[in-house]
């Protein structure tokens, strides 16, 4: 910007100094000249110039500063501009991955609860499977122990086989053992109780006492009586006339009766009674009865004391036989089998009710489901 000064007239303004020298030589002037004032005007109008001229350069030169500053925060705009372009892009290409992201996991989500779903019904059918593997596995076990209880408890009741329905009722225990259902556990307390009433009874001493008394009644017919088999051997020793008077003189004998059945019977019936003693003594041992047994030796014992030759090696062995017998261990009352096979039968009778209600309950329902349906379409049908 420019400032433009007031024409001034350059011939009069260079000699007036001088005029006023020699005018102020010649006689004071008390009135001042009109050139002075517009002197001082120019001058300062050339100050105002001169300063608007400086304050107009010194604008332009900050104006160039500026502009100089502008020029380069423009570029540094314009880099900004295409830092933020990039940037623009880049949050473009970041929002186009996490969409095309999100439908992968979306996708991926869905596949996931496919497969959550599929486990499930995989890990239903493999629960069904198993619990039907247990459900026979257990059905297994208990008609194997049911069927070995029935066994210990006939083969006990006909033959009186305490050692076999002892082993019939730990094979029947094992069983139990591996079934998985604990409503079973009240049969094992049955059957361990009657395994201990078996054990109590001595099985496998009852059944040596058995055998012994079986070689003892097949050993009394060859036993030696005390008067016949010694008078035979003293026969052999006589003579013929000694033997033919005591022939005669059996025909009339006198006795001593005691009062007992031996006494009026002959010698060579004691080794039938014995024998008959021996299979009593069998019989109560089969029958559990301790004191039957106990007489039944005891007469056996003063049969061989009283009728045969109680010096041979043979009847006194069987003298030890029946004192054996006398002391043997195996005593007890009869054990009563039939409770842990009564329990199991029903239980088993029981858990199949429960089986069967609820596979009636859902074919009962289905039947009676469509019922609903059909009434409300009649009432869609009569309703406008």
């Amino acid at each position: 910007m420019t400032t433009e000064t007031p024409p001034t007239e350059s011939a009069p303004a260079t000699p007036a100094p001088a005029a006023a020298a020699s005018t102020a030589r010649r006689a004071p002037d008390p009135a001042p000249r009109r050139g002075g004032g517009a002197l001082a005007i120019a001058v300062l109008l050339s100050l105002a110039a001169a300063g608007a001229a400086g304050y107009t350069a010194w604008t332009v030169w900050n104006m160039r500063q500026e502009l100089g500053a502008t020029q380069g925060l423009k570029g540094q705009v314009d880099t900004l501009q295409t830092a933020v372009d990039g940037l623009r892009d880049d949050n473009a290409n970041l929002r186009r991955r996490l969409s095309d992201a999100d439908g992968v996991n979306r996708s991926a989500r869905e596949e996931v609860l496919g497969m959550a779903e599929r486990t499930k019904n995989l890990e239903d059918a493999v629960a069904n499977l198993s619990e039907r593997s247990l459900n026979g596995h257990d059905a297994l076990l208990l008609d194997e122990a049911e069927s070995l209880l029935r066994m210990a408890k006939e083969r006990f009741a006909l033959f009186g086989d305490a050692s076999g329905a002892l082993s019939a009722y730990d094979l029947a225990d094992k069983s139990l053992a591996g079934v998985n259902d604990s409503a079973f556990a009240a049969v094992r307390q049955n059957l361990t109780a009657e395994r201990e009433a078996l054990e109590a009874v001595q099985p496998k001493a009852r059944a040596n006492d058995l055998a012994v008394l079986a070689d003892l009644r097949a050993q009394i017919p060859t036993l030696p009586l005390k008067n016949i088999d010694s008078q035979a051997g003293a026969d052999e020793d006589r003579s013929f006339w000694q033997r033919a008077g005591n022939a005669l003189g059996s025909i009339v004998r006198i006795s001593h009766d005691e009062g007992t059945p031996l006494g009026l019977a002959d010698d060579r019936l004691a080794r039938e009674l014995a024998a008959l003693d021996v299979a009593h003594a069998e019989a109560a041992v089969l029958a559990y009865d301790d004191r039957a047994r106990a007489d039944a030796l005891k007469r056996v014992d003063a049969t061989l004391v009283a009728h045969f030759n109680s010096q041979a090696p043979s009847v006194q062995t069987a003298r030890q036989r029946i004192a054996t017998l006398l002391a043997s261990q195996a005593k007890g009352n009869e054990p009563k089998l039939g409770a842990a096979l009564e329990e199991l039968r029903n239980l088993r009778s029981v858990h199949a009710l429960k089986a069967v209600t609820p596979a009636t309950a859902p074919a009962h329902a289905s039947s009676t489901a469509p019922a609903a349906p059909a009434t409300a379409s009649s009432a869609a049908k009569v309703s406008p």
